[in-house]
């Protein structure tokens, strides 16, 4: 057959062989993939383990199937009539860096399978590797690199690694950024410290919003205004930054706010007073609490205690601060589940600091700030119940009434000293 086409024209033998061995490699390739991939994908589905599940999907045994056909080429092509040794050679040194191509596609996907089996696992939360499969996947990638050059070239691998060592000086100042940014990409994987979608705060690079994208060297940050930020992948292991994921995570969000009491309105409860909180439904049990623990505390003491000033009692801003707990305590959007505190804080020039410290069972932004304006209107609001003035620094409406008020009282005290003159 060969002979008779050698007959026609002498390239039809070596183009016919070649077009023979390709269809054969293909058919065989097609057969594999049939045969093998689709019986260990229906032998994975039949068990109750996952790992081959996971094998599957990562397209590990048809990365492998790819070895046929070019094992098939690499083997039948010096048999092809008519070929010429060096075309023979050829053939076979692409063959076996396709060879090595597929398996490094394989390995890789293997790898990356192993870290998928090892994601789902307990442990992976607190000791994720992603960031070292990925690490082992850029090392295999440079070597099944090498393999596959030294191949197609037939030259030896130790030959091109020994020339890649004498570049490795020139290679790390030429690609220094990018080996900074592979440690810093490989840390924050292997510590879990960014993931696209959290919300991180770097003030010295003007970002505060959510994470877009995480690449080898930067990392993109929506900020709340719609900008843009790019924060360099290193810096966020060299630099502080906060990440609110653990916030978003916990389905709360603080309230750390406080309103300034002016100390001189601070005063012991009358009786009278005392009983008008008895009307408030937060105060019924505080009252009757407190004026328990006060009177066996007073019956108690060695020393006469007839005089008021001996005594313990109610006061205005203890009761308010009551009222402001039990208030939250009952309010339907703070959580019940985490730390709630109305605390007095050190008094100072601009009063009495009476802080709210709670959180509230939602961490979406627009309605936290509705609940947080909510509770404190009400609060501001309600002071002036216990007898107690807000602090307030002067306004230019507080001069201009003191203004008038002098002006006022000045014409009455010249017309009392005409008088007694």
């Amino acid at each position: 057959m060969f002979a008779q086409l050698a007959s026609i024209h002498p390239l039809l033998p070596p183009v016919v062989g070649l077009l023979a061995l390709l269809t054969g490699a293909i058919v065989i390739d097609l057969i594999a993939k049939r045969l093998l991939v689709g019986t260990v994908r229906a032998f994975a589905k039949r068990t109750s383990f996952t790992w081959d599940d996971t094998l599957v999907e990562h397209n590990v045994f048809g990365r492998l199937t790819q070895v046929l056909p070019a094992l098939i080429v690499f083997v039948s092509v010096p048999f092809v009539p008519g070929l010429q040794d060096g075309v023979v050679q050829l053939i076979r040194n692409v063959a076996m860096g396709y060879m090595a191509l597929v398996l490094t596609l394989a390995l890789t996907a293997l790898l990356s399978a192993a870290n998928t089996i090892y994601a789902a696992s307990p442990a992976a939360r607190h000791r994720p590797l992603k960031g070292f499969v990925q690490l082992a996947q850029i090392v295999v990638w440079i070597f099944g690199g090498v393999m596959i050059i030294a191949a197609v070239l037939d030259r030896s691998p130790l030959l091109l690694l020994t020339g890649f060592g004498a570049m490795t000086a020139i290679l790390l100042l030429v690609f220094k950024d990018t080996i900074l940014s592979l440690v810093a990409s490989v840390q924050l994987t292997a510590q879990d410290m960014v993931r696209v979608g959290d919300w991180i705060e770097m003030p010295q690079f003007g970002a505060d919003g959510d994470v877009v994208d995480v690449q080898l060297h930067t990392v993109k940050v929506q900020n709340w205004d719609k900008t843009i930020t790019t924060v360099p992948t290193h810096r966020l292991i060299t630099d502080s930054f906060k990440n609110w994921r653990g916030m978003s995570q916990s389905g709360a969000r603080r309230i750390k706010r406080g309103i300034l009491v002016d100390v001189s309105s601070i005063r012991f409860q009358t009786p009278d007073e005392i009983e008008h909180f008895r009307c408030f439904a937060l105060l019924q049990d505080y009252i009757g609490n407190k004026e328990q623990e006060l009177a066996d505390y007073n019956e108690g003491l060695a020393s006469e205690v007839s005089a008021e000033v001996n005594r313990r009692r109610l006061t205005n801003v203890g009761t308010f601060r009551a009222y402001a707990y039990n208030y939250l305590k009952n309010h339907p959007k703070i959580h019940k589940g985490m730390t709630l505190i109305v605390r007095q804080l050190g008094p100072g020039p601009e009063g009495l600091p009476l802080e709210v410290y709670c959180f509230t069972n939602t961490t979406e932004w627009a309605v936290f700030e509705d609940i947080q304006s909510d509770i404190f209107d009400h609060l501001l609001a309600i002071v002036p119940e216990f007898g107690l003035r807000l602090y307030q620094k002067p306004a230019g409406s507080d001069v201009a009434k003191l203004s008038v008020g002098m002006q006022e009282a000045q014409p009455a005290s010249s017309a009392t000293i005409e008088r007694t003159t």
